[in-house]
């Protein structure tokens, strides 16, 4: 039973690999997490703060990860062109935009008071 367990953490860390390795925008996806991680140590978050921007960096991952296996379902069952397929594809992206949205508007409303306050200590 153990071992069932470790062997199922195995195949989603190689789940995530793959994504990571064929997505672009996990690359993105990626970079803009260190960068709000940075910032966020920078500023010195609140733990609110944090769990908000954790809970929007988790979305956003989760998000491109079912669009990445949605993706790869799609092109198994129908691997040439088929305007659904395509639809289906464009709307789990869809998903992904509207988390990453979200994500930064997010942002926006933690780090912008921060970035405010140190822009005016500097000048």
């Amino acid at each position: 039973m153990l071992m069932g367990r470790v062997r199922s953490f195995g195949y989603a860390f190689k789940g995530l690999g793959t994504m990571v390795a064929s997505q672009q925008n996990a690359w993105i996806h990626a970079v803009a997490t260190l960068v709000v991680v940075l910032a966020g140590l920078r500023f010195d978050l609140s733990i609110v703060e944090w769990c908000l921007v954790v809970l929007t960096i988790t979305l956003v991952w989760a998000a491109e990860a079912l669009n990445t296996a949605l993706e790869f379902l799609t092109d198994l069952a129908s691997p040439d062109y088929h305007p659904l397929a395509a639809k289906a594809k464009d709307i789990a992206a869809g998903g992904v935009l509207i988390t990453a949205i979200g994500s930064v508007l997010i942002g926006i409303l933690i780090f912008g008071p921060y970035v405010m306050r140190s822009v005016k200590a500097e000048s």
